[in-house]
């Protein structure tokens, strides 16, 4: 090779070889959405919320997001699935993602297949709350009386949830079940229309996410009987779990909500893992964690194998939840 060829092809790499490495760190190239597949409000809303700032500054990018509720999250969740335009992300729960599949009868996407977990973002307890004058009127301040009056008055009180197949509409059918009552379901398009009901007195109960209940539970909109979770919130230390309430069906209850990112399947690996990485940071910092903290939530940030195997752990539980309960679609 002459010496000419050989400075040449030097030359061509020296150019061509950043361009390549600057073509690869491009993404994202504009801006990225992280739809929430709930209405706002609810928790799902808040965790992306909080979320999309920091994941802005480490990106360099915009990061909106997008509410856009129906059929239990399904709506939101199929539009990322099949989305092709590579900046779109989904902040997924366990509604979503290891529940509904048990629940409809035909989903729009494959909860597996169609999705690239990115990280887990946050777990939280649910909290059991009732409007306090309902409360007053039926003489329910506790699991107990709860029990109690549901079982002595079948169909009288009626349980709202964020939507059919969240776990907020499934931890109130496990009470159901395992108490051997009847309560009538309404669901609604996401936390914060149920919450609405609720308060307002349309409604006497809710299983919801302790994030989106906390400020009416602090303002006394809200009366909280017990906590879903196995043990006891740290956000509100004094709050039974329902395990506790000595009622002896409900020995051992726990359904506690969980919410993470996802990206479609055909999202690439290193973008993915670099979404994780920036989440993982995020979460790590103090105003993050006090935050969560505040809300009742403890921050994930794990690895994306260990984000599909909560996933997968989480499908097979809630699969037998659906079945012994005997939960449906409205």
């Amino acid at each position: 090779m002459s010496l000419n060829r050989r400075a040449l092809l030097a030359l061509s790499s020296t150019v061509w070889l950043p361009e390549l490495a600057r073509a690869q760190s491009a993404w994202p190239a504009r801006p990225l959405r992280i739809v929430v597949p709930f209405p706002p409000a609810g928790t799902t809303d808040l965790m992306a919320r909080a979320l999309a700032p920091e994941l802005q500054k480490a990106l360099g990018q915009p990061v909106v997001v997008e509410n856009k509720p129906g059929a239990g999250g399904n709506t939101g969740s199929a539009d990322v699935a099949h989305a092709t335009d590579g900046h779109s992300l989904l902040m997924g729960t366990v509604g979503t993602h290891a529940i509904n599949q048990s629940l409809y009868p035909k989903m729009p996407f494959d909860p597996v297949k169609d999705f690239a977990p990115i990280t887990l973002v946050a777990a939280v307890p649910n909290v059991l709350v009732m409007n306090p004058a309902n409360a007053q009127k039926y003489g329910i301040h506790s699991v107990a009386d709860l029990a109690r009056v549901a079982k002595a008055n079948p169909g009288k009180l009626n349980m709202c949830s964020s939507g059919n197949g969240t776990s907020i509409h499934l931890a109130g059918e496990l009470f159901k079940s395992l108490t051997a009552t009847y309560m009538i379901h309404f669901p609604y398009r996401g936390s914060g229309p149920a919450l609405l009901d609720l308060m307002g007195g349309n409604m006497d109960l809710m299983f919801d996410n302790l994030p989106s209940a906390m400020p009416h539970i602090k303002s006394g909109k809200l009366k909280a009987i017990a906590v879903t979770s196995a043990k006891r919130s740290e956000a509100l230390p004094e709050l039974p779990t329902i395990a506790e309430s000595g009622v002896p069906e409900l020995k051992g209850f726990e359904a506690s909500s969980w919410f993470g990112l996802l990206a479609p399947a055909a999202q690439p690996a290193d973008q993915v893992a670099r979404v994780q990485r920036e989440v993982a940071k995020a979460l790590a910092t103090p105003v993050m964690r006090e935050r969560l903290a505040a809300q009742g939530a403890v921050p994930g940030g794990g690895t994306s194998a260990e984000f599909a195997a909560l996933i997968a752990r989480e499908t097979t539980k809630w699969a037998k939840v659906v079945k012994v309960s005997g939960a449906k679609v409205d």
